[in-house]
């Protein structure tokens, strides 16, 4: 990909992506400082983009602003046809996009076209969700008829993250339109450029100021959005660090936020497990994005009884994956940055030097020629850890899995609330008993029994403490992306 003077992206198959914000209906110039994008496979430079400086985002939000109205007023089978017409276009220019998201994040090219496909589904499960979703009646005094409505809150800004950058934006993007909401888009500037490009293809089938997008960092764009006074409810994908600033920004406007940030998800092994079913949900972990994702399961507690026999199927199942640049759709691709892969490095560093053992990916940065260029890291399974160790608390955001050992069920349970996370957990047992008290006792928004799965777009998703507030996903989505109104009529009373 390169830029021209012209200011177009060209993309794979010619493909001439405008540079700018797309800001009711049309790509408008940017004033803000340029910022270059990286292949993180080979380090290479991608595309240079210029970012929405305050003026672009003002603008943005007066777009969306100025078109909610007559939005919110469209009847819910005409937004409906309008979602199912964008999912249409996702799917028509699937391998683009696709392409486009694995150059941008590094991903394997066969999870970009899951993602891809996610977002296709998330446009039509919230078109059709939508026509399902309505206000109750109320039991009251006999002469008063009381009933509420979910009204759109207006204006809705999504802050996304570069990791899963299609299914995240369609994950909130979606649901904000099903319900009558305009939206306002900042993706990351780490990986910006497949959401530019599908909010380019579907210019011309959501109406104009219906979709904004800005591109810019946090510090400048993100900043802008965050405390701007024309926004309504404001979504946040990211770090525990920048979603506090986030939402205290939001909350100078007395505006909502819906925050979904860090994990340090505990995986829960008893002796019964079926621990080859557990070691593959520990495997899988780092191979969907290269560990790079707030929910993924990375701390495994597992029965000092069993602990032996799981490492060994965990470390077995390691060793065997291979890695390389997603295009060429290795089973692990690199991590989004430089910065990213040394602060993951150090991390498996430290936690060597307290203690941990390094049972599989010791030589920690590829040597090859063909990874070295990249930011790579080696698949890594950490034993003997404790949960003092930093390691066991904070999140790494990367291929390294961490096991650590129980003895009975309350240091279990113990261990697996004691981070300020609560994101995601997970259960193995035969025991449905066991299963059923520590749902209830893991402190956490989404607890699996038996396995782990990421996707589903009716699985309500979300998390406690510092992993965030409100929720995505499922019919809590459209909850979220609405208010109540309360409507009480007082009735004449019988002649």
């Amino acid at each position: 990909m390169t830029e021209h003077n012209d200011g177009v992206v060209t993309l794979p198959g010619g493909h001439a992506l405008p540079q700018g914000s797309l800001i009711h209906g049309a790509w408008v110039p940017n004033t803000g400082p340029l910022r270059d994008v990286f292949d993180p496979a080979t380090g290479e430079l991608l595309a240079t983009v210029r970012e929405a400086a305050p003026d672009q985002v003002d603008a943005a939000v007066a777009s969306a602003r100025e078109a909610q109205a007559a939005w919110a007023a469209r009847s819910v089978h005409e937004r409906e046809a309008l979602l199912v017409e964008a999912a249409r276009v996702i799917v028509e220019h699937a391998d683009l996009l696709a392409v486009v998201e694995t150059l941008d994040t590094g991903k394997p090219l066969s999870q970009s076209k899951t993602d891809v496909s996610i977002a296709d589904q998330y446009f039509r499960y919230y078109a059709h969700a939508s026509r399902h979703f309505f206000g109750e009646t109320i039991p009251s005094a006999s002469n008063l008829q009381v009933r509420t409505e979910r009204e759109p809150h207006g204006v809705v800004a999504h802050i996304t993250p570069w990791n899963a950058p299609l299914s995240q934006w369609s994950r909130g993007v979606a649901p904000s339109l099903a319900v009558g909401n305009t939206v306002v888009v900042k993706p990351s500037e780490l990986a910006p450029l497949s959401t530019l490009l599908v909010a380019d293809l579907l210019k011309g089938v959501l109406p104009a100021g219906t979709m904004n997008v800005i591109p810019g960092d946090g510090a400048l764009t993100g900043a802008a959005l965050a405390s701007n006074p024309g926004i309504d409810h404001l979504t946040f994908t990211g770090s525990v660090a920048t979603g506090i600033r986030v939402s205290q920004a939001a909350a100078a406007n007395v505006v909502a936020t819906n925050l979904e940030l860090g994990g340090k998800s505990a995986a829960i092994v008893f002796p019964d497990a079926d621990l080859e079913r557990a070691a593959a949900s520990a495997a899988n972990a780092l191979v969907r994005n290269t560990g790079q994702s707030c929910s993924a399961l990375t701390r495994f507690i597992v029965h000092s009884s069993v602990a032996d026999e799981f490492e060994r199927l965990l470390v077995e199942a390691t060793a065997s994956m291979g890695m390389g640049p997603g295009i060429d759709d290795h089973k692990l691709g690199p991590l989004v940055s430089q910065q990213q892969r040394d602060r993951v490095v150090e991390m498996v560093r430290q936690a060597a030097a307290a203690g941990a053992t390094i049972a599989t990916g010791g030589d920690l940065v590829p040597t090859t020629p063909d990874l070295s260029k990249g930011w790579f890291v080696t698949p890594t399974v950490l034993t003997n850890v404790s949960p003092e160790m930093q390691i066991a608390s904070t999140e790494v955001f990367g291929p390294v899995q961490t096991v650590l050992h129980f003895d009975d069920e309350a240091e279990a349970v113990r261990i697996a609330n004691g981070t300020d996370y609560g994101l995601t957990a997970a259960v193995f047992t035969r025991d449905i008993g066991i299963a059923s008290r520590l749902s209830r006792s893991l402190r956490a928004g989404q607890v699996q029994i038996n396995g782990f799965i990421g996707a589903g777009m009716e699985i309500p998703f979300g998390g406690v403490k510092h992993s965030g507030v409100g929720r995505e996903k499922g019919f809590e989505a459209l909850h979220g992306y609405t208010q109540v109104k309360t409507v009480v009529t007082h009735l004449e009373a019988a002649a």
